[in-house]
Protein backbone atom coordinates (compact mmCIF):
# COMPACT_ATOMS: atom_id res chain seq x y z
CA UNK A 1 0.00 0.00 0.00
CA UNK A 2 1.72 3.50 -0.96
CA UNK A 3 0.81 6.59 0.45
CA UNK A 4 -1.87 7.67 -1.39
CA UNK A 5 -3.38 4.68 -0.49
CA UNK A 6 -3.12 4.89 2.93
CA UNK A 7 -4.26 9.30 3.20
CA UNK A 8 -7.16 7.67 1.09
CA UNK A 9 -8.27 4.82 3.36
CA UNK A 10 -7.74 7.83 6.55
CA UNK A 11 -9.84 10.00 4.67
CA UNK A 12 -12.89 7.60 4.25
CA UNK A 13 -12.85 6.88 8.19
CA UNK A 14 -13.03 10.48 8.63
CA UNK A 15 -16.31 10.61 5.91
CA UNK A 16 -17.84 7.79 7.34
CA UNK A 17 -18.03 8.56 10.89
CA UNK A 18 -18.74 12.47 10.06
CA UNK A 19 -21.78 10.79 7.90
CA UNK A 20 -22.97 8.89 11.46
CA UNK A 21 -22.83 12.38 13.12
CA UNK A 22 -24.74 14.19 10.46
CA UNK A 23 -27.56 11.54 10.37
CA UNK A 24 -27.71 11.77 14.19
CA UNK A 25 -28.27 15.16 14.77
CA UNK A 26 -31.78 14.49 12.61
CA UNK A 27 -32.39 12.26 15.44
CA UNK A 28 -31.95 14.50 18.70
CA UNK A 29 -35.45 15.64 19.74
CA UNK A 30 -38.28 14.93 22.31
CA UNK A 31 -36.48 11.46 23.65
CA UNK A 32 -33.13 13.62 24.01
CA UNK A 33 -34.72 16.25 25.85
CA UNK A 34 -36.52 13.96 28.22
CA UNK A 35 -32.96 12.40 28.76
CA UNK A 36 -31.73 15.65 29.67
CA UNK A 37 -34.66 16.30 32.01
CA UNK A 38 -34.58 13.19 33.58
CA UNK A 39 -30.94 13.43 34.53
CA UNK A 40 -31.29 17.31 35.75
CA UNK A 41 -34.44 16.55 38.08
CA UNK A 42 -32.30 13.43 39.62
CA UNK A 43 -31.52 13.67 43.16
CA UNK A 44 -28.48 11.55 42.57
CA UNK A 45 -25.85 10.66 40.56
CA UNK A 46 -25.55 9.31 36.64
CA UNK A 47 -24.44 5.99 37.17
CA UNK A 48 -22.77 5.08 33.16
CA UNK A 49 -22.56 1.42 31.95
CA UNK A 50 -21.35 -0.10 29.00
CA UNK A 51 -18.76 -3.16 27.82
CA UNK A 52 -15.70 -3.17 25.66
CA UNK A 53 -15.25 -0.42 23.79
CA UNK A 54 -18.83 0.79 25.14
CA UNK A 55 -17.48 0.46 28.62
CA UNK A 56 -14.57 2.67 27.70
CA UNK A 57 -16.85 5.47 25.88
CA UNK A 58 -19.02 5.36 29.18
CA UNK A 59 -15.82 6.39 30.92
CA UNK A 60 -14.84 9.33 29.08
CA UNK A 61 -18.98 10.40 29.16
CA UNK A 62 -18.45 9.88 33.27
CA UNK A 63 -15.47 12.42 33.30
CA UNK A 64 -17.18 15.02 31.24
CA UNK A 65 -19.91 14.57 33.23
CA UNK A 66 -18.21 15.62 36.64
CA UNK A 67 -15.90 18.18 35.65
CA UNK A 68 -19.45 20.08 33.94
CA UNK A 69 -21.16 20.03 37.03
CA UNK A 70 -23.44 16.24 36.82
CA UNK A 71 -21.96 14.12 39.82
CA UNK A 72 -21.35 10.84 36.95
CA UNK A 73 -19.48 7.49 38.65
CA UNK A 74 -18.67 4.29 35.92
CA UNK A 75 -20.16 0.85 36.82
CA UNK A 76 -18.24 -2.02 35.00
CA UNK A 77 -21.38 -4.90 34.54
CA UNK A 78 -19.05 -7.77 35.34
CA UNK A 79 -17.74 -6.17 38.87
CA UNK A 80 -21.81 -5.21 39.56
CA UNK A 81 -22.75 -8.82 39.94
CA UNK A 82 -19.92 -9.46 42.36
CA UNK A 83 -20.97 -6.45 44.81
CA UNK A 84 -20.31 -3.13 43.09
CA UNK A 85 -24.17 -2.80 42.27
CA UNK A 86 -24.31 -1.82 45.59
CA UNK A 87 -22.97 1.90 44.98
CA UNK A 88 -26.27 2.41 42.47
CA UNK A 89 -29.00 3.91 45.11
CA UNK A 90 -32.60 5.56 44.62
CA UNK A 91 -32.44 8.72 42.93
CA UNK A 92 -29.76 7.78 40.63
CA UNK A 93 -30.43 7.32 37.25
CA UNK A 94 -28.47 4.70 35.17
CA UNK A 95 -27.20 5.23 31.35
CA UNK A 96 -26.63 2.21 29.88
CA UNK A 97 -24.51 2.22 26.26
CA UNK A 98 -24.51 -0.76 24.08
CA UNK A 99 -24.51 -1.12 20.11
CA UNK A 100 -26.22 -3.93 19.82
CA UNK A 101 -28.67 -3.74 23.20
CA UNK A 102 -28.80 -6.84 23.71
CA UNK A 103 -25.43 -7.44 25.73
CA UNK A 104 -25.82 -10.41 27.69
CA UNK A 105 -23.77 -8.49 30.64
CA UNK A 106 -26.08 -5.81 30.64
CA UNK A 107 -29.27 -7.65 30.49
CA UNK A 108 -27.97 -10.20 33.50
CA UNK A 109 -28.00 -7.00 35.71
CA UNK A 110 -30.60 -4.84 34.21
CA UNK A 111 -33.97 -6.09 36.21
CA UNK A 112 -31.44 -5.20 39.23
CA UNK A 113 -31.87 -1.54 38.34
CA UNK A 114 -35.98 -1.63 38.40
CA UNK A 115 -35.71 -3.83 41.66
CA UNK A 116 -33.59 -0.42 43.04
CA UNK A 117 -35.97 1.84 42.25
CA UNK A 118 -34.16 3.91 39.47
CA UNK A 119 -34.19 5.57 35.93
CA UNK A 120 -32.56 4.07 32.98
CA UNK A 121 -31.69 5.68 29.79
CA UNK A 122 -30.04 3.69 27.06
CA UNK A 123 -27.85 4.73 24.22
CA UNK A 124 -28.03 2.26 21.37
CA UNK A 125 -27.29 1.13 18.10
CA UNK A 126 -30.49 -1.34 17.44
CA UNK A 127 -34.41 0.53 18.48
CA UNK A 128 -35.49 -3.27 18.30
CA UNK A 129 -33.25 -4.62 21.11
CA UNK A 130 -33.93 -5.55 24.93
CA UNK A 131 -32.84 -2.18 26.12
CA UNK A 132 -34.69 -0.53 23.57
CA UNK A 133 -37.82 -2.18 25.08
CA UNK A 134 -36.86 -1.99 28.84
CA UNK A 135 -35.15 1.41 29.76
CA UNK A 136 -37.30 4.55 30.24
CA UNK A 137 -35.92 6.10 27.72
CA UNK A 138 -34.41 4.87 24.68
CA UNK A 139 -31.65 6.81 22.38
CA UNK A 140 -30.89 6.13 19.15
CA UNK A 141 -27.36 5.55 18.61
CA UNK A 142 -27.28 3.48 15.45
CA UNK A 143 -25.58 4.18 12.52
CA UNK A 144 -25.50 3.15 8.53
CA UNK A 145 -22.17 1.13 9.08
CA UNK A 146 -18.69 0.95 10.79
CA UNK A 147 -15.72 2.67 9.66
CA UNK A 148 -13.72 -0.69 10.00
CA UNK A 149 -13.99 -2.46 6.46
CA UNK A 150 -15.06 -5.37 7.78
CA UNK A 151 -17.88 -3.37 9.56
CA UNK A 152 -17.15 -5.09 13.00
CA UNK A 153 -14.77 -3.03 15.15
CA UNK A 154 -16.76 -0.56 16.64
CA UNK A 155 -15.78 2.88 15.12
CA UNK A 156 -18.37 4.95 13.81
CA UNK A 157 -20.66 3.30 16.56
CA UNK A 158 -18.49 4.41 19.71
CA UNK A 159 -18.04 8.16 18.20
CA UNK A 160 -22.06 8.53 18.01
CA UNK A 161 -22.26 7.39 21.74
CA UNK A 162 -19.38 9.41 22.52
CA UNK A 163 -21.48 12.40 21.00
CA UNK A 164 -24.53 11.98 22.50
CA UNK A 165 -22.88 11.64 25.98
CA UNK A 166 -21.52 14.86 24.91
CA UNK A 167 -24.47 16.15 23.89
CA UNK A 168 -26.40 15.24 26.96
CA UNK A 169 -23.66 16.52 29.45
CA UNK A 170 -23.40 20.24 28.03
CA UNK A 171 -26.83 20.20 27.60
CA UNK A 172 -26.87 19.37 31.31
CA UNK A 173 -24.30 22.39 31.60
CA UNK A 174 -26.50 24.78 30.05
CA UNK A 175 -29.56 24.10 31.93
CA UNK A 176 -27.65 24.33 35.68
CA UNK A 177 -26.29 27.26 34.32
CA UNK A 178 -22.84 26.57 34.95
CA UNK A 179 -20.13 29.05 34.50
CA UNK A 180 -16.61 29.15 33.28
CA UNK A 181 -15.88 29.91 37.05
CA UNK A 182 -17.72 27.11 37.92
CA UNK A 183 -15.48 24.64 35.27
CA UNK A 184 -12.18 26.30 36.58
CA UNK A 185 -13.68 25.40 40.02
CA UNK A 186 -13.42 21.99 39.07
CA UNK A 187 -10.11 22.77 37.54
CA UNK A 188 -7.87 24.08 40.15
CA UNK A 189 -4.74 21.99 38.62
CA UNK A 190 -5.06 22.94 35.07
CA UNK A 191 -3.78 26.32 33.19
CA UNK A 192 -7.84 27.54 33.13
CA UNK A 193 -8.41 27.13 36.81
CA UNK A 194 -4.97 29.03 38.01
CA UNK A 195 -6.11 32.00 35.17
CA UNK A 196 -9.80 32.23 37.04
CA UNK A 197 -8.96 31.72 40.66
CA UNK A 198 -5.21 32.36 41.76
CA UNK A 199 -5.34 35.60 43.24
CA UNK A 200 -2.49 38.00 43.47
CA UNK A 201 -2.01 37.85 47.08
CA UNK A 202 -1.68 34.22 46.95
CA UNK A 203 1.74 34.57 44.71
CA UNK A 204 3.35 38.22 45.59
CA UNK A 205 6.37 38.86 47.44
CA UNK A 206 5.46 39.81 50.65
CA UNK A 207 6.74 41.12 53.82
CA UNK A 208 10.32 41.95 54.20
CA UNK A 209 11.44 40.30 50.94
CA UNK A 210 9.61 43.25 49.36
CA UNK A 211 12.20 45.78 48.32
CA UNK A 212 11.17 49.15 49.91
CA UNK A 213 13.02 52.56 50.29
CA UNK A 214 11.90 56.21 50.69
CA UNK A 215 12.37 58.87 48.43
CA UNK A 216 14.98 60.62 50.50
CA UNK A 217 17.63 57.62 50.86
CA UNK A 218 20.69 58.16 48.56
CA UNK A 219 20.42 56.26 45.31
CA UNK A 220 23.12 54.13 46.12
CA UNK A 221 21.21 52.62 49.02
CA UNK A 222 18.24 51.86 46.66
CA UNK A 223 20.36 49.94 44.16
CA UNK A 224 21.63 48.05 47.54
CA UNK A 225 18.14 47.28 48.45
CA UNK A 226 17.30 46.21 44.77
CA UNK A 227 20.16 43.87 44.75
CA UNK A 228 19.48 42.63 47.92
CA UNK A 229 16.49 41.86 47.66
CA UNK A 230 16.71 40.52 44.19
CA UNK A 231 13.62 41.33 42.36
CA UNK A 232 15.00 43.94 39.94
CA UNK A 233 13.28 46.76 41.19
CA UNK A 234 12.42 48.61 44.38
CA UNK A 235 9.22 50.81 45.60
CA UNK A 236 9.77 54.23 46.53
CA UNK A 237 7.26 55.44 48.88
CA UNK A 238 6.58 58.64 50.68
CA UNK A 239 7.04 59.78 54.22
CA UNK A 240 3.70 58.27 55.14
CA UNK A 241 4.32 55.14 53.48
CA UNK A 242 2.11 55.50 50.63
CA UNK A 243 3.87 54.99 47.14
CA UNK A 244 5.37 57.02 45.57
CA UNK A 245 7.02 55.16 42.91
CA UNK A 246 9.32 52.43 41.40
CA UNK A 247 12.76 52.22 40.18
CA UNK A 248 13.64 48.92 38.04
CA UNK A 249 17.11 48.19 36.77
CA UNK A 250 15.69 49.55 33.62
CA UNK A 251 15.44 53.04 35.09
CA UNK A 252 18.71 52.72 35.90
CA UNK A 253 20.35 52.12 32.77
CA UNK A 254 18.80 54.72 31.41
CA UNK A 255 19.64 57.22 34.30
CA UNK A 256 23.45 56.02 33.90
CA UNK A 257 22.74 57.66 29.95
CA UNK A 258 22.10 60.78 31.49
CA UNK A 259 24.56 60.47 34.79
CA UNK A 260 27.83 58.88 34.88
CA UNK A 261 28.07 60.37 39.03
CA UNK A 262 25.11 59.07 40.76
CA UNK A 263 26.34 59.36 44.25
CA UNK A 264 24.74 62.77 45.01
CA UNK A 265 21.33 61.13 43.64
CA UNK A 266 18.42 60.44 45.44
CA UNK A 267 15.84 57.26 45.24
CA UNK A 268 13.61 60.19 43.85
CA UNK A 269 15.59 61.14 40.81
CA UNK A 270 15.97 57.59 39.74
CA UNK A 271 11.90 56.64 40.19
CA UNK A 272 9.27 56.41 37.84
CA UNK A 273 6.37 57.82 39.10
CA UNK A 274 2.63 56.90 39.17
CA UNK A 275 3.96 53.13 38.56
CA UNK A 276 1.19 50.51 37.23
CA UNK A 277 -0.13 48.76 40.55
CA UNK A 278 -2.76 46.63 41.96
CA UNK A 279 -4.59 45.12 44.87
CA UNK A 280 -3.87 42.09 46.28
CA UNK A 281 -7.33 40.47 45.11
CA UNK A 282 -6.97 40.54 41.26
CA UNK A 283 -6.12 37.93 39.55
CA UNK A 284 -3.21 36.72 38.25
CA UNK A 285 -4.62 36.30 34.67
CA UNK A 286 -4.90 40.15 35.10
CA UNK A 287 -1.42 40.60 36.58
CA UNK A 288 -0.51 38.83 33.76
CA UNK A 289 -2.24 41.03 30.76
CA UNK A 290 -0.94 44.07 32.28
CA UNK A 291 2.58 43.24 32.08
CA UNK A 292 1.77 42.41 28.87
CA UNK A 293 0.28 44.96 27.76
CA UNK A 294 2.64 48.00 29.44
CA UNK A 295 6.02 45.82 28.82
CA UNK A 296 6.86 45.50 32.26
CA UNK A 297 8.14 42.35 34.35
CA UNK A 298 7.14 43.85 37.69
CA UNK A 299 3.71 45.02 39.12
CA UNK A 300 3.63 46.61 42.78
CA UNK A 301 0.86 45.56 44.96
CA UNK A 302 -0.83 47.69 47.53
CA UNK A 303 -3.42 47.71 49.95
CA UNK A 304 -6.08 50.01 50.16
CA UNK A 305 -4.12 53.27 51.65
CA UNK A 306 -1.83 52.64 48.30
CA UNK A 307 1.13 51.69 50.62
CA UNK A 308 3.04 48.68 49.21
CA UNK A 309 2.90 45.27 50.06
CA UNK A 310 3.93 43.09 47.80
CA UNK A 311 5.44 42.66 44.31
CA UNK A 312 4.71 40.18 41.58
CA UNK A 313 7.33 39.22 38.94
CA UNK A 314 6.14 37.78 35.63
CA UNK A 315 8.78 35.27 35.96
CA UNK A 316 5.89 34.29 39.00
CA UNK A 317 3.16 34.40 36.62
CA UNK A 318 5.04 32.22 33.59
CA UNK A 319 6.45 29.17 36.23
CA UNK A 320 3.00 28.52 36.92
CA UNK A 321 2.04 28.23 33.43
CA UNK A 322 -0.01 31.23 32.98
CA UNK A 323 1.75 32.49 29.98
Amino acid sequence: MDSQQTIEHGRTVIRIEAAALTALVGRIGQSFADAVNMIHAASGRVVVTGVGKSGLIARKIVATMNSTGTPAIFLHPADAVHGDLGMVTQGDVVLVLSKSGNTEEIRNIFPMFRQIGVKTISIIGSMDSYLAKHSDIALDGSVEEEACPHDLAPTSSTTVALALGDAIAIALLQQRGFTVEDFAFYHPGGSLGKRLLLSIEQIMTMGDAVPVVRTTVPLTDAILEMTGKRLGATCVINGDGTLAGMITDGDLRRLLEKHHDINNLLAEDAMSRNPKMLYPNALASFALEMMEQYKITQLVVVNQQKQPVGIVHMHDLIQLGLR
